[in-house]
């Protein structure tokens, strides 16, 4: 009988930091005890993640996830074959580990998708490189939701600590954000907020919207989206019973999330919700991709090609995605 969650762990971009945090946190053995991990790359790539982590990683070698059942203690690593270190160079941007990131991707959710694993944790990603290596989408969560069927209901969540933050708009050009501010868009991320934290298990989650202009548009004389689009979806969604409140100065907001009670933040775009979070606690911050069928969480920074191979990476936030994805699992 099954005890513990079979949850794949991948090497994320080789030229990054990537395979020295999958060695550090597999080598913590609070992190071990938590699930059976699955480990899935090529096998060259995690012998020179253990080199640089300065860390051996005993582990059984097999072909297909199922199989890590029969040994549920033991570290399992399936070799994909797909990616030799002399193709890139550390800290260097490589279309061929962009490649080999996609192939491996691909393989750990199709192993989900057939009940093989419980989830899947991604080291430190590239995006450039992805892109280069021939995967053609806005970002990895798209990439995702594409390979999972999914069309409309997910997006992306940062978790520190107590602290979940989501966004109106993600990775796209600032001077698009504006236009994408509506009330239909920012009542959707509203409500996509509350769900996925009652999923998490909190109860009747308190939500804080933060403004897009400066001084939340000082009543319309530094622009009209908090007039016309943002507070009109709070008030919407207070009307359905959510608990959403502001729309809130951004230059403000996380000052009050140290003092008031919010369990969510709501940024408008990407650089308005993450800065704040990352400030906040860098190693600590994990990104889980919400509303799809799988459980997928990934650290909430980079892969840090300006310290790759040196061996002095933190694990910190890759130990604390693997927490958060167990939790998931379990609720």
């Amino acid at each position: 009988m099954k005890t513990k969650p079979v949850i794949g762990v991948t090497l994320g971009d080789a030229a990054g930091i990537g395979p020295e945090l999958a060695v550090k946190a597999l080598h913590n053995p609070a992190i071990r005890e938590l699930a059976t991990w699955v480990l899935i790359g090529d096998e060259r790539v995690l012998k020179q993640g253990q080199e640089v982590a300065g860390e051996a990683l005993p582990y059984r070698t097999i072909t297909d996830a199922a199989q890590a059942a029969e040994a549920p203690e033991e570290l399992s690593f399936i070799d994909l074959g797909n990616l030799s270190p002399e193709e890139y160079t550390p800290g260097q941007l490589s279309l061929r580990s962009g490649q080999a990131t996609g192939e491996t991707l691909i393989y750990a959710l199709e192993q989900a998708q057939q009940k093989k694993l419980d989830g899947v944790i991604y080291a430190p990603i590239n995006k450039e490189a992805l892109h280069k290596g021939g995967f053609h989408f806005q970002d990895e969560l798209h990439f995702f939701a594409s390979l999972l069927g999914c069309k409309e209901g997910f997006s992306e969540i940062n978790v520190m600590d107590d602290l979940w933050v989501t966004r109106v708009t993600s990775h796209i050009p600032l001077k698009d954000v504006s236009g994408l501010v509506t009330q239909e868009r920012v009542g959707q991320i509203i409500r996509f907020a509350h769900r996925t934290l009652t999923k998490a298990g909190i109860d009747n989650p308190r939500i804080a919207v933060a403004a897009l202009n400066p001084h939340a548009g000082d009543g319309g004389l530094m622009g009209m989206e908090e007039i016309e689009e943002i507070r009109p979806a709070v008030q919407e969604a207070r009307e359905q019973g959510i608990r959403a409140e502001g729309p809130y100065p951004a230059d403000t907001i996380f000052l009050r999330l140290k003092t008031d009670l919010f369990d969510c933040l709501v940024g408008m775009y990407h650089d308005q919700a993450q800065t704040g979070m990352k400030l906040m606690g860098f190693y600590r911050g994990v990104t889980v991709s919400g509303g799809l069928p799988v459980v997928i969480a990934t650290p909430a920074h980079g892969t840090a090609f300006d310290i790759a191979g040196r061996g002095t990476a933190d694990p910190g936030a890759m130990e604390h995605a693997m927490k958060l994805a167990v939790k998931l699992i379990g609720l």
